[in-house]
């Protein structure tokens, strides 16, 4: 097993016009937990879907914190950039272009992360109830990369202020962000799904 090993699913695509997703579970999931949310929005894609390495009480993480909302900085450093090799490699194993990130909580808060550190490694992303990963992240040149931001207005976990901060942090670095707060919490919704499947025909549309 090599360091940039993850458990994982890939189930590959059945359409060539679709992006690869790679997706990234919440605190507690594994790597099958958004592979029906992977089908639903981008119906075709293939999906590559790690397990985080990471366990808090038992649970699958991306990446260590402290306590809520509070990151272990160093660790969230090592893990993006051990989640990008293994990346690398599975695009090497399966002949995927680079994916777009579907990332719910703490698996947006690595895509963010990843974005940052990373940038080569993802074609875009969706994030779900994001929040910024590092307090003083390294200049990044995201190129115009698209990426899909959705909170929730009445999110317990993620302030509003947050939310708006890592919307701008990512503009600054050149990315294309649509932010969009939904009537919503923690939790996904219907709406959701709607607005990333929506989402992910337009920037296919455009990339063709």
């Amino acid at each position: 097993m090599t360091e940039s090993t993850f458990i994982h699913r890939f189930e590959p695509g059945t359409s060539a016009g679709s992006p690869p997703l790679l997706l990234l579970h919440g605190t507690g999931g594994d790597e099958n937990d958004l592979l029906g949310l992977g089908k639903m929005i981008s119906p075709g894609s293939a999906l590559l879907s790690p397990r985080g390495r990471v366990l808090e009480h038992g649970m699958p993480r991306f990446f260590r914190r402290l306590a809520e909302g509070v990151f272990d900085e160093d660790d969230v450093r090592r893990r993006a950039l051990e989640l990008g090799d293994f990346v690398a490699d599975a695009r090497q194993q399966h002949g995927i272009a680079a994916p777009v990130a579907v990332g719910f909580s703490n698996g947006a808060n690595i895509a963010a992360a990843l974005l940052l550190l990373k940038p080569d490694v993802l074609a875009g992303a969706v994030l779900l109830r994001a929040m910024v990963p590092l307090s003083a992240p390294p200049k990044a040149e995201l190129g115009g990369k698209p990426i899909l931001l959705l909170s929730g207005q009445s999110d317990p976990i993620v302030p509003a202020s947050n939310s708006a901060k890592l919307a701008a942090l990512l503009s600054e670095a050149g990315a294309r962000v649509d932010h969009k707060v939904l009537p919503a919490g923690h939790q996904l919704s219907q709406a959701d799904v709607t607005l990333a499947r929506n989402w992910i025909g337009s920037v296919d549309a455009k990339a063709a």
